[in-house]
């Protein structure tokens, strides 16, 4: 099968915080700009230049989504994984790569593109750029590996990943031979954007969509077993999620919502939620995002007060 790489050219600073954050699960490589990006699917890589006087590559990562998102959501979402210390400090290179006054207090939207998986590679293992890279590329350059400049670099990628097995959990190794593509293993930051994204950034219930208020609900959660899988979440208004982890509420296996009534009788109140009580949520267009009718089971059994 053919297989895409990008190869793109990274700000120093990002490259170089992040080198130094250890068990690194996912990193937000953020543009600037709010354009789309559409050169990889899912599995394919995403490879790290360094700018003149280096012009090499170090390292990389599994391409998992792109979306738009506001600055402080993408924050949220990644912190240290978009390569800063801090917000400020990740506002402040981007204003500078916008031209925009460093007083700029506007919630401005970005270009995020999620990896998962980053790896780098020791300084003797750097991979020179392809032959083909021309100077004056601003951004990214896409190859593949049918063209024989693509297959290169996919050898030279697997031949590093060999020679650094941290670099790649084996279970998701890639090998010498047919380039394929590798299956990323999502981190929060990475659920939590696209479970946002597949609900249309409205809540499943009540369909707010002030999107500061919403948030990614496991359905099953994390530190009991459930996966950073789209198919395990449910995107929920703040109080509605806090709810729902603490059983007070549920979603049924024919997605209709149901409310405890352990909030009228410990709280004398509820009624706003009551009032929602049997109502049919509102799923992703796209079926294998939806909810899992066996972790909505599980949630009924294990986690609901009834």
């Amino acid at each position: 099968m053919s297989v895409k790489l990008v190869v793109a050219n990274t700000d120093e600073h990002w490259l170089r915080t992040l080198r130094q954050i250890h068990n690194l699960r996912e990193v937000n490589f953020w543009a600037p700009s709010a354009k789309s990006f559409r050169a990889l699917k899912k599995g394919e890589f995403f490879l790290f230049k360094q700018k003149a006087p280096y012009n090499r590559i170090v390292g990389g990562g599994i391409f998992t989504y792109a979306t738009r998102l506001p600055c402080s959501l993408a924050w949220e979402a990644f912190g240290r994984g978009n390569g800063a210390q801090s917000l400020q400090e990740m506002r402040q290179r981007i204003l500078a790569y916008r031209s925009r006054a460093s007083n700029d207090r506007s919630d401005f939207e970005i270009g995020c593109r999620i990896l998962v998986q980053p790896f780098f590679f020791d300084d003797v293992d750097c991979i020179p750029v392809p032959s083909n890279w021309k100077p004056n590329i601003v951004t990214l350059k896409t190859y593949d590996t049918n063209d024989a400049e693509g297959r290169k670099l996919w050898d030279s990628v697997v031949d590093r990943m060999r020679r650094q097995p941290h670099t790649i959990p084996e279970k998701n190794a890639v090998r010498f031979g047919k380039p394929t593509l590798v299956q990323p293993r999502l981190g929060q930051g990475a659920f939590r954007i696209m479970v946002t994204d597949n609900y249309e950034r409205r809540c499943a219930i009540t369909r707010e969509r002030t999107l500061p208020v919403l948030e990614a609900a496991h359905i099953r959660p994390y530190s009991d077993g459930g996966l950073h899988q789209t198919k395990n979440g449910l995107l929920l208004r703040s109080d509605i999620h806090k709810l729902f982890d603490a059983g007070y509420v549920t979603v049924t296996r024919d997605l209709r919502f149901e409310v405890s009534k352990y909030i009228k009788e410990e709280f004398n109140n509820g009624r706003h939620y009551y009032d929602l009580h049997g109502v049919q949520i509102h799923t992703p267009s796209e079926v294998l995002d939806r909810p899992d009718p066996a972790l909505l089971e599980w949630h009924n059994e294990q986690c609901y007060k009834g």
